[in-house]
């Protein structure tokens, strides 16, 4: 049970900062739009790393060289386009959709859900590294990443089906305007640190 617990709480606490995949959650949220098959693909996802770094994937990064570099060149140019046409959207003047409104297929959406998954260097370093190092401490190791899984599906749920909760304050365009404005530079500025920052 303390490995179960050990893994919600690192696993809750590695995905609770706003990032590309949290904001693109939160904005189909907001519209209502395919927002079931959205947050499975995020915590299933999310689910395959966890297994993998419990399994011992994690010494693949440092075992092919080159791989986290690469990772991180293909996971900015991404978020670049992504976030530029955020924040075009933000530039139109924003849109307000109401309940069932969908701005884009759900083929689209669970494509542009796993290119924000899969794509972001970050992912592979906190759920296959992190995690898969730190279950190492804890027995049995399969608790750890059941708990840490648990917590992904608690908190991609919780956001994507939560977010109605912001609906009425989202009824004006401004609010909307806000919100691709913010997930745009919030974009942009995970894309610069995954090229200059590190």
């Amino acid at each position: 049970m303390q490995a179960a617990f050990a893994g919600f709480a690192l696993g809750f606490s590695l995905i609770l900062a706003i990032g590309a995949q949290n904001a693109f959650v939160l904005r189909q949220g907001l519209r209502r739009a395919h927002v079931l098959p959205v947050v499975l693909v995020c915590a299933l996802s999310d689910a395959a790393l966890i297994a993998a770094g419990v399994a011992g994937f994690g010494a693949l990064t440092q075992a092919v060289p080159g791989l986290e570099f690469w990772m991180r060149v293909f996971g900015a140019v991404f978020l670049i386009w992504y976030g530029a046409r955020t924040l075009r959207s933000a530039w139109r003047g924003g849109q307000v959709l109401v309940a069932g409104a969908e701005a884009q297929s759900l083929h689209s959406a669970v494509l542009t859900c796993l290119a924000l998954t899969w794509l972001n260097p970050h992912v592979y370093l906190d759920t296959v590294v992190l995690l898969g190092a730190v279950s190492a401490q804890y027995e049995p190791r399969l608790a750890f990443a059941l708990g840490a899984m648990t917590a992904s599906f608690a908190f991609f749920f919780s956001l994507g089906f939560g977010a109605r909760a912001l609906a009425p304050l989202f009824s004006r365009p401004r609010a909307w305007q806000g919100l691709d404005l913010l997930v745009g530079l919030t974009m942009w500025a995970i894309a610069a640190k995954l090229l200059w920052g590190g």
